[in-house]
Order: C-alpha cells, then sequence, then structure tokens
C-alpha cells in the first residue's frame, strides 16, 4: 500500500473483484446467484447475466448485463433508500452511506476542475457524487444510473461514446431544469412527437449495394490464411442478395457470422467479442449478435457486427483481389478515438 487505507482516493477494479470473491465464499453461491432472489427477482430484472472468471468468480467490477429500464430500477431502488413495493431490499443506512461522501477525488485547491468535472465531487461505497448533488454509478463508455434526489428522479443511460464529461453536461444543461417540482400539463401533440421519433430509431447499416459481380465469385470460396497472431488458419465466405455467411476458423474451431445484406439478421456465436472484454472470461460461451452487410464496391465487403449485450461492435472489411482477400478487423472504440489502437492484424488469404 502507498498510502494508509481512507486517506487517498484509487479508483480499483480488482477490490470490488475481491467483494465478489468473498460473498461467493462466504455463501457458497457466485454473487449473481446470491442477489438473484435478494435484488433482482424483487426489482424485476429478468434475463441478465454476470461475466464470470476462469474459476467460476462473478468479476463484480464489470460484466453485468442488464437492459436500460434494469439500470433504472436499480437507481430508483436507491432513491426509495432500499424499498421496493413496501419491501426493504437494502438497509437505509447502506444506502446513505453508499451515496454519501466517503473519500474526496480532487484537490482542495483544484478549483475549477471542482466547478466542471463530475470526476472530482468525491466518491461513496461504488457510486461517484456529481454536481448538483447527484450520485451516479458509471461504466465504461458511457453507462450511466444518475441519480438526483432533490428531483427525485433517475436518467439511465446505455451507450458508446469517449465524451463521457459531455453526455453529463447534455443533461444538467436539458434535462435538470426541466425536472420541475409542479407536474407538467398534458401535451398530446409532444407525446405523438416523442412516440414517432422512438418509432423511428434505428442503427445505420454499412451504406453500399447488397450485391456484386464479385459475389459470385468468392461464393464459398475457402481462403488459406496466412499466419497470424490471431491464430486464424481459414475463411469461408457464403454471399448471395440476402445473406453473408462468413465462417472463421481457429484453433478453438469454426466460427460463423451471419449478415443480413443492407438489413440487420441477429443470432449467436461463440466468436468472442475479445478484444472488447476487459478481461478473459469464461460466461457467456453464446454471445447475441445483430449484423449486417454491404458492398461499399465491386471489390469491398463490409460487415457490422454488433454484440448486443454490450455497448460495442466491429466494423469487418474484406477487400478481395483476384485470388486474395484482406480482412481488417476494427473495433469500435479505436473507430471513437483514433488514439485507441486495434491491435489485430490485417489477415491476407488466398
Amino acid at each position: 500500500m502507498e498510502f494508509v487505507p481512507g486517506t487517498h482516493f484509487a479508483y480499483n477494479n480488482g477490490a470490488t473483484f475481491l467483494c465478489s470473491a468473498i460473498v461467493q465464499k462466504a455463501t457458497g453461491q457466485t454473487l449473481f446467484d446470491y442477489l438473484t432472489p435478494r435484488l433482482f427477482e424483487p426489482l424485476g430484472i429478468e434475463g441478465a447475466d454476470w461475466e464470470r472468471n476462469p474459476q467460476g468468480i462473478n468479476n463484480g467490477a464489470w460484466g453485468l448485463r442488464v437492459k436500460t429500464e434494469d439500470i433504472a430500477k436499480l437507481g430508483q431502488l436507491y432513491l426509495q433508500n432500499g424499498e421496493w413495493n413496501g419491501n426493504r431490499l437494502l438497509s437505509a443506512a447502506w444506502v446513505e452511506a453508499a451515496n454519501g461522501l466517503q473519500i474526496e477525488n480532487a484537490a482542495p485547491n483544484d478549483v475549477e476542475r471542482r466547478k466542471n468535472s463530475d470526476w472530482a465531487q468525491g466518491y461513496g461505497y461504488q457510486f461517484w457524487r456529481c454536481r448538483h448533488d447527484a450520485v451516479r454509478g458509471d461504466g465504461a463508455y458511457g453507462q450511466f444510473c444518475v441519480m438526483l434526489p432533490k428531483q427525485q428522479a433517475v436518467i439511465a443511460i446505455t451507450s458508446e461514446t469517449n465524451d463521457l464529461q459531455g453526455v453529463l453536461d447534455a443533461a444538467w444543461k436539458h434535462l435538470l431544469p426541466a425536472l420541475e417540482s409542479d407536474k407538467l400539463p398534458p401535451d398530446a401533440q409532444g407525446s405523438s412527437r416523442l412516440r414517432e421519433k422512438l418509432a423511428s430509431l434505428t442503427l445505420p447499416v454499412p451504406e453500399g449495394k447488397t450485391t456484386s459481380p464479385t459475389a459470385t465469385r468468392v461464393h464459398k470460396r475457402v481462403y488459406s490464411i496466412a499466419d497470424n497472431s490471431l491464430g486464424v488458419k481459414r475463411v469461408t465466405l457464403f454471399l448471395n442478395d440476402d445473406i453473408c455467411g462468413f465462417t472463421l476458423h481457429d484453433g478453438a474451431g469454426d466460427h460463423r457470422i451471419e449478415c443480413g445484406m443492407g438489413r440487420w439478421k441477429t443470432g449467436t456465436t461463440k466468436l468472442s467479442p475479445s478484444p472488447l472484454h476487459l478481461a478473459v472470461t469464461t460466461i457467456p460461451e453464446q454471445s447475441q449478435i445483430a449484423c449486417a452487410a454491404a458492398w461499399s464496391d465491386d471489390n469491398t465487403l463490409v460487415m457490422n457486427w454488433r454484440f448486443v449485450e454490450s455497448a460495442h461492435y466491429q466494423i469487418v472489411t474484406c477487400r478481395f483481389e483476384g485470388d486474395d482477400v484482406k480482412i481488417d478487423f476494427k473495433k469500435s472504440a479505436a473507430i471513437l478515438n483514433p488514439g485507441v489502437k486495434d491491435d489485430r492484424p490485417i489477415l491476407v488469404g488466398k
């Protein structure tokens, strides 16, 4: 230890993982199994899962996948001091301590940062303090559970961005002033516009054509891949105007991805979202995925793979030249931030 415990702030995922390990050691259950009847089921949270390390311990500090409305339920539980539908799920004293200021995380003389940064307002028990007397749970790339005790409101956000402060700045600028104490009058026209907007929201598919003269030439072709650090040996393509099938063979076997041509197609894959994971995990063995593809030109096939249980995606580009193909992987974190490098090699096949 560099400092006496409790005297300096250090964001520490390892300590949170150890909390999960301690619960499992003490109860004989994973943290997820322990919490399911005590927290998730009473809140009506269904379909959740939590990544585990190779020893079967829930990661604790990350890897819990729930829907955005479930994030809001967790925040609402804390706003209600641990009560839900008249039942106490958490100790009120714990809620107060967890949301309270346990340690400062900015220097006293750093006036500018304390004024403008939501990462300089202090830290509770697994919760960040915010400006405007708010409290938040905060995940990588813009996963937020923002609790506003004075306004009795929760802002739940699932996103992928590098500008986390910009998201909170927008909430303080646009949402906070609208959270008035009096009820808003009915607004049928505004409600109708909101419903239309929500119904129209969609993720764009790759731009381009659904077919190409190259498609018939490379359909069902097996490409032998030159030696590479990913251990990929072969790639097989299946192409028609409706489906793009991409099968990658490595030491773990065959991994097939199916993309809709010009549309999203959902499915599952054993292909790991790695390098998106923060650490090696064994759960889930299957990842839910939504994929779309298009020809950006006659010789270039672009696929978008979205691992829907995370905020991330990958763009996979196949460039065909004669009997050769070059396959380039680009993770969304690198697309969003030019300073982030995708270390995977370009695969060269023949």
